[in-house]
């Protein structure tokens, strides 16, 4: 039996009719309807005559329709307390330096708003980087892009949530794009053959997924520059020094991107970057950590949701 369910349930008796109950509540009537068939499989009785007209409560129906009120009414006040409650103490999350760019502030802000008592610490760098310091416990939970960067043991202790996905793009100056052709919409590793690029060094997790889809496609890059600091080859190409594969979170703290940049998808289905939010299981965490870690998916959805974090795809 689920909350939904006596939602739906305690409105189709108020209102005497599906239709009206499922324009009240925002939802489809056939979930409506959906729903009210489970729980009337579950109770193994029937809580509704339907007719042309609506739907009437059976006798079962008006003892459920009060017990169902009361349910409804202790389940919203158990969530008031439970929002009303102070966590306190603190929580350490690392965040790879891109995905930084976009997620950082959002996650800072909410927790702020939601948890004012709760110091987060927030720590960015390479994802290898993030790994080590998980499996040091000097994290609580880290976003990473490969799974394969715990080792074996570390594995078995730590948990690893899938996020997202983010699709790869190239990224090239527009102030010096003279005498090139324009950037397509989207394009492939193969056209890049040649193209001069300023990539992260083989420590980094985007270089290693790189690698890999460059080995797929048949192809050596042209790596003019290796560099890890996302501001310094975001600039280099702004530059017109070389181009580069970044996701699109490598824009979150540029204002007026398309006035520097022209930009092309990574069409290969291996350009393609996974992120899982790796922390311990759910019943090791502080209630601090616990918070902190819905209110990081909850941002990650927003962001994702409101076209904010573009070429991404939820996991969640």
């Amino acid at each position: 039996m689920e909350l939904r369910q006596l939602r739906y349930f305690i409105r189709v008796v108020e209102l005497g009719s599906m239709s009206a109950a499922a324009q009240d509540l925002g939802v489809a009537q056939s979930a409506i309807s959906q729903q009210l068939s489970r729980l009337e499989g579950e109770l193994a009785v029937r809580l509704l005559k339907r007719t042309t007209q609506g739907a009437l409560p059976t006798e079962a129906g008006l003892a459920f329709f009060k017990e169902a009120q009361l349910a409804l009414r202790h389940a919203g006040q158990a969530v008031h307390n439970a929002q009303q409650a102070r966590l306190a103490g603190a929580i350490s999350v690392g965040l790879p330096t891109t995905t930084a760019t976009i997620l950082a502030l959002p996650l800072i802000h909410a927790m702020r708003a939601r948890y004012p008592d709760v110091r987060l610490l927030l720590t960015d760098g390479m994802s290898g980087h993030l790994a080590q310091m998980l499996q040091a416990r000097a994290l609580d939970m880290a976003i990473l892009f490969d799974s394969t960067a715990l080792d074996a043991s570390a594995r078995q202790r730590w948990q690893a949530l899938p996020l997202l996905d983010e699709e790869l793009f190239l990224f090239r100056s527009r102030a010096n794009a003279q005498g090139r052709h324009a950037l397509p919409a989207a394009i492939s590793l193969s056209a890049l053959e040649h193209e001069p690029l300023i990539l992260p060094t083989g420590h980094h997790g985007l270089r290693s997924t790189l690698q890999a889809a460059f080995r797929q496609a048949g192809i050596r890059p042209r790596v003019v520059m290796e560099i890890d600091s996302l501001h310094v080859v975001m600039a280099a190409v702004a530059e017109g020094l070389g181009s580069t594969i970044q996701p699109w979170a490598a824009l979150g703290r540029v204002e007026e991107p398309a006035r520097r940049y022209a930009w092309a998808r990574i069409e290969d289905a291996g350009a393609m970057r996974s992120n899982l939010l790796c922390c311990l299981p759910g019943e090791e965490l502080s209630p601090a950590a616990l918070a902190a870690r819905v209110v990081l998916q909850e941002c990650v959805r927003q962001l994702v949701s409101s076209g904010r974090w573009l070429g991404t795809r939820l996991k969640l």
